[in-house]
């Protein structure tokens, strides 16, 4: 069997200027975990939801040592921490500013739709993708093919 039997043809995909938060949102709007990230058809990177989360810096609280409060800390406790809840979700809007290609993944690998669905199967396992552009001889985004295409095709 080939790739041109078991690939997507329908491939969801971003450009390299795309917001993360554009991302995120085919991300979940198409149910998806990952896609090609193009320039005129041609595949310039790969994003997944990993290289979003990724990108995320872990937000620490600024003080994490135990102390015996006075009662003014008391009453100051709530307003620190709404303080800090606010800082946090500026930090997440920042983010889903920033374009795709500066956390998208630049090492793609890719099949050919004549290539036998087991080339595709050596790659995902050997580079630990969970999906693989397809593309044609001029270097064009002509499907995409995915670990549950590959599991799918051993029952057909």
């Amino acid at each position: 069997m080939y790739i041109k039997d078991i690939m997507n043809k329908d491939v969801i995909t971003a450009s390299k200027d795309d917001t993360v938060r554009e991302v995120a949102l085919k991300l979940k709007n198409h149910g998806i975990s990952g896609l090609p990230v193009v320039d005129e058809k041609r595949v310039v990177g790969i994003v997944s939801e990993e290289d979003i989360i990724k990108s995320l810096k872990e937000f620490e609280f600024s003080n994490q040592e135990l102390w015996l409060p006075t009662p003014f800390e008391i009453i100051e406790i709530p307003v620190k921490g709404y303080l800090e809840r606010k800082k946090y979700k500026e930090m997440l809007k920042d983010k889903s500013e920033i374009q795709v290609s500066e956390i998208m993944s630049n090492d793609v690998y890719t099949v050919s739709p004549s290539d036998k669905v087991a080339v595709a199967a050596k790659l995902i396992t050997k580079h630990k993708v969970n999906r693989l552009p397809v593309v044609d001889e001029k270097g064009n985004l002509v499907g995409i093919v995915a670990r549950g295409d590959i599991i799918s095709s051993i029952v057909r």
